[in-house]
Order: structure tokens, then sequence, then C-alpha cells
């Protein structure tokens, strides 16, 4: 490909940039261009220093322009037959989408004016080039123009059989409109169907469909971070949102509120629940849709990412009769799943465990879950009230939100009951200020308080790419580390299967807090934060980001994820500074 340098960046300089490359890297590949002649990119990605994503990203940025990697579901035939086999080859261009009068194409040289006339000469169309590597268009004209691929053959598997609502319900739409009719059509079912299964398949949590002046956004997050999927173009957002809001039993006519809904879908051969909310924006309607797979539910303990020492002090802290243990982080840490571990530990048919929870978000077998319902005033506090007239042994408590919740889930535990909980705190000894912020007496806490567990979720290395480096400087000091100046560390380069990112999968960091009668103490006498904090330390406590440290060095995860999702002990002091201001 030739972009004149005038106009952009080096795409090495731009790599670089970027972090897909380092100095070394660019400079071994720019010499080896000079003795062979190829492209830069061209000799980095058969080299496998980068993935052909992370090539296209550099170019576009260099060239400002979107770039795309092709794959199946982008790719209307229709607008493919528009221009034809022969002059696709000759031009290396790929039609993709065609809305009302632009033809969106991905070329190999977006910059070719020459090509961009000969297309809209072709096409009677407005052309909007999107970047594409020249060697992925070349695959997709061979499958698509070679019969290699039946494209309307695999577009209605994926919307009859590879994604299919259950329990499907006729909803009233009123009279028929542009829009219904264009939501009714297959291009829009097999676009959701295809956002849908795509992030079943590698494992997000969440699905985003987002409002863009230029058209739609389909982000997903997969191990905490988000990850663009599709970009559809301007014109179809508004049917994108009437399908799912129809799939989820939500009011498509109206736009102007919130609203919530669940459907259950058959992806990959399994059941799959999804929740789905809906947003007004200025620019329109945002879709979340959070995907509940009960695969990547992992309910033992030694699956979560615990090391053996913080293990085994949790299990202790489980195995007494009564008290109340907590689960604290923010939201999307992990708590809920850390919770149904413990009861996983802890269910057999002798004990009688009830939940309450919003939502309810997987069923376990031996366990009586209960949905709190706060619009017909179900709440924590009055379901707690409830359950305590069932003969409970273990009660878990989803979040403990307000005083009526934490004062009900105490007297549970002053009675012979064990209950977990999770709270919203930066760390194991910050669960107690926030008890005391809700007004809970000391010495209330002090008796029925038996541990709290603080924690993280990491994202881990990537075993496909993983590989040897050497971190900052900078990074070695943040992480405790300044004497280990010049040790190699374990990080992933990127790569196809963890999309260029050096990570698949997450393990959780945990700070594990065993409240002692020395500790009991402290709390009785209502002592400040950082005074327990110092007394951990000199036990022999680690904080989370210590604990995280420990995960880097055993080269489970890297060390500028652990300073990512941790916080140090100073800014933590800022923090409770902060807190103790505002109260």
């Amino acid at each position: 490909m030739t972009i004149p340098p005038n106009k952009r960046l080096r795409v090495g300089d731009v790599l670089m940039e970027q972090g897909a490359i380092s100095r070394e890297q660019l400079e071994r590949a720019l010499s080896e261009q000079k003795a062979s002649g190829q492209m830069l990119g061209e000799i980095l990605v058969e080299k496998g220093v980068i993935q052909p994503g992370a090539l296209v990203r550099g170019l576009a940025k260099s060239l400002g322009l979107r770039g795309c990697v092709l794959r199946h579901g982008l790719i209307d035939l229709a607008a493919f037959k528009l221009v034809g086999e022969t002059e696709c080859e000759r031009l290396k261009v790929l039609p993709m989408f065609k809305v009302r009068n632009t033809l969106i194409v991905a070329m190999a040289e977006p910059q070719s004016l020459p090509t961009i006339d000969r297309l809209a000469e072709l096409t009677n169309c407005q052309i909007k080039p999107v970047l594409a590597l020249e060697a992925n268009i070349a695959e997709y004209l061979k499958k698509y123009a070679g019969g290699n691929v039946d494209v309307d053959a695999f577009l209605t598997s994926l919307a009859e059989q590879d994604v299919e609502v259950v329990e499907r319900e006729s909803v009233d739409e009123g009279p028929s409109t542009d829009l219904d009719k264009m939501v009714a059509g297959s291009p829009i079912i097999n676009l959701v169907n295809i956002a849908f299964l795509s992030a079943v398949k590698d494992g997000a949590s969440d699905i985003h469909i987002e409002p863009d002046r230029k058209g739609t956004r389909v982000r997903y997050r997969i191990d905490g971070v988000m990850r663009e999927l599709m970009n559809p173009p301007a014109g179809m957002h508004a049917a994108i949102v009437s399908r799912v809001k129809v799939i989820g039993k939500m009011d498509i006519a109206e736009k102007r509120l919130p609203q919530e809904g669940r459907v259950r879908i058959v992806a990959e051969g399994r059941e799959i629940d999804l929740r789905v909310s809906s947003m007004p924006t200025l620019l329109g309607e945002k879709i979340v849709v959070r995907i509940l797979d009960k695969r990547n539910l992992r309910v033992r303990l030694e699956d979560l990412g615990f090391r053996l020492e913080a293990m085994n002090t949790f299990k202790a802290i489980l195995d007494k009769p009564h008290g109340l243990v907590l689960v604290t982080g923010p939201t999307g840490s992990g708590k809920t799943t850390t919770l149904y571990s413990a009861l996983d530990l802890l269910r057999s048919p002798e004990v009688n465990i009830v939940t309450v929870e919003d939502p309810v978000e997987y069923q376990l077998d031996m366990v009586n879950q209960i949905q709190v319902h706060e619009q017909i005033g179900f709440n924590f506090a009055r379901a707690l009230r409830s359950i305590l007239r069932q003969d409970p042994d273990v009660i878990m408590i989803g979040e403990i939100r307000d005083e009526e919740t934490a004062r009900v889930g105490i007297q549970a535990a002053l009675t012979g009951h064990l209950v977990l909980a999770t709270l919203h705190t930066n760390d194991a000894p910050g669960a107690i200020a926030r008890l005391t912020d809700m007004k809970i007496e000391p010495y209330l806490i002090a008796s029925c308080i038996n541990g709290v567990v603080a924690q993280r979720l990491a994202r881990t290395i990537c075993s496909a790419c993983a590989t040897r480096y050497y971190p900052a400087e900078t990074v070695l000091i943040d992480a405790g580390l300044a004497d280990q100046v010049g040790r190699s560390f374990r990080h992933g380069s990127g790569c196809r299967e963890c999309h260029d990112s050096g990570f698949h999968g997450r393990l959780g960091i945990y700070e594990v807090m065993d409240v002692t009668p020395d500790m009991r103490r402290l709390v009785h006498r209502n002592a400040p934060v950082h005074e327990i904090r110092e007394t951990l330390k000199h036990n022999g406590h680690l904080n989370l980001r210590e604990e995280g440290v420990l995960l880097a060095l055993e080269g489970k995860t890297s060390l500028e994820e652990v300073l990512r999702v941790t916080i140090n002990e100073d800014e933590q002091i800022t923090q409770d500074d902060r807190g103790r201001a505002a109260a």
C-alpha cells in the first residue's frame, strides 16, 4: 500500500505510539525492508510481531480513516454484486454495505481517487472508503465470489439456529411503519444475532449498542475491557434498537424513558440469559445487554485465583458457625461470584441456605434464592426479616446498601446465623468504616464480624503469546519492587487468540482480613482505619496491591495490570481523608 508520507505519520511511528511494537522491533523490520523491498506492515505481520488487526489500526490512524478486519456478517452480498468479482479483484476492493445512496467499501488503497471515481461510476453511489488489508480483501473475495461460502445460508443459520429466542411472545407493535419493515428484514435480525453470538463465543459480559453521529457503534466488554465489535452504517440504529427491545419484551414506542427487559436465548447449543437496559441519549437510545452465561461461572474457590494462604484463611472464616462475612470491592469486581463460591463450599443436604439478591444472576442447587422487587416494597431488609422465619443456617445478602439492611443482617449474625454479604469499599479495613458510616455501633460490628475479603479482577496473560519482558523502572517502584530492576517478568505480546490484547481471561486478587481478638478490640473502640491498617501490616497482612504483585511474580498476570486495578497506600489514605471530610 502506498500512502504519501506528507499526508500522514509514518506507520512505524504510529505502531510504536500505540504500543504495538518496540523501537528494536521497528529497526529490525526497517533493515529487512531495505533488503527485501517488502512493505513494512507485511514484514511485521509475517514475522508475527503484530497481528493484522493491529496493523489495520496503525495504518488507519496514519491515514485519518476508519479501518476494519473483514468478517462474516459485515458484508452484504447485494452490495458485493453491485461491483462484481472482476472489478473488485482489479481495484482491490470489497463492497460491504449500502445505506441509501452511500456504499461503504473496504479498500486496500482508500486514498486512491481514481478507484473511488470508478466505483462511483459503476454503482452510481457515493463511495465511503474503509481501510482493509489487501490479503484480507483477497481472502473474502475468494470466499464470496468463488462460492466457498454460501453467505445466505450462513446468515440464515445464524438467525434460525445459532441464536434462538426462548419463550418468544407475540408483540403488538401497532400500525406498520418503515421501521417495522426494517426490523422484520433479515439484515437487522442477522446483525443483532451476530452481535449476540460473537459476544457469547468470546466470553463477553456485556454488549453496548450506542448511537453515533456517523451510525452505530457496537462494543462488548471482555475481561473487563471494552472492545469494538462492529460499526453498522448510519440509518440502522433505530431498527437495531427496536429489534433488541422486541425480543426483550420492552415497549418499542417508548423512547424517552429508560427501560429494562429480559430474554433467554439459545446460542452455541446452550441457554443463556440476557438482561437488556435501554437509556435515552442525545443521539438516540443506547442499549446495554448483560450476558449471564453459566459456562463462565466458576464456583470452586480454587478456580478463582486465591493464593493458597489467602484461600485457607477464607475457608477458616467460613468454617465458623455464625457471624458476618463481608466481600467488598467496586461494581464488576466479582464479589457475587466469590459469594457463590462460598455457598458452593457450604451447601449440603444438612444446611438450609437462603439468599436475597437483586437480581438473581445464576441458579444454584440446594440454595433457596430470593429476588427482591423494590417496586412493590419487597427490599433487602423486608426480605431478610421474612427469611429469619424460614429457619435458615446460612444467609447471603446480595448487597448491603443502607442502614436498615445492615442492622437486620447484623442481628441475624448475632442470633446464630452465618451471614455473607457484599459491600462497596476500596479494601478490607475500609469495610469497618463503611458500616460505621451507616451508623452501626462499633460494639455491634466487633461482636459479629468474622472476616472481610476485598477483591479486584485482573486479566490473565494469554498463554498463546506469553513472553518475557523488562518492566520500566517506574513500574517496579510503584509495585514496591525497586530492588528488582533488571529482572524479567511475563506478559502477553498480543495475538489473534487474545484480540491483540496480550490477555485472555481473568483471575481475582484477594485481600483476606481475619478478625482476630486484637482486631475486635480495635473495632470496639472505633479505631480509625489507618490504625487498623498499620496493625494489620505489623502482623504480616498483605494489602490488595501486594497480593497482586505476588501473582505477577508467579507469572499469572502482568505488573502493569496489577497497578491498573489496585491503588497504593498513599492513594488509599487520601481517599479515607476525603471520606472523613465528606462525613
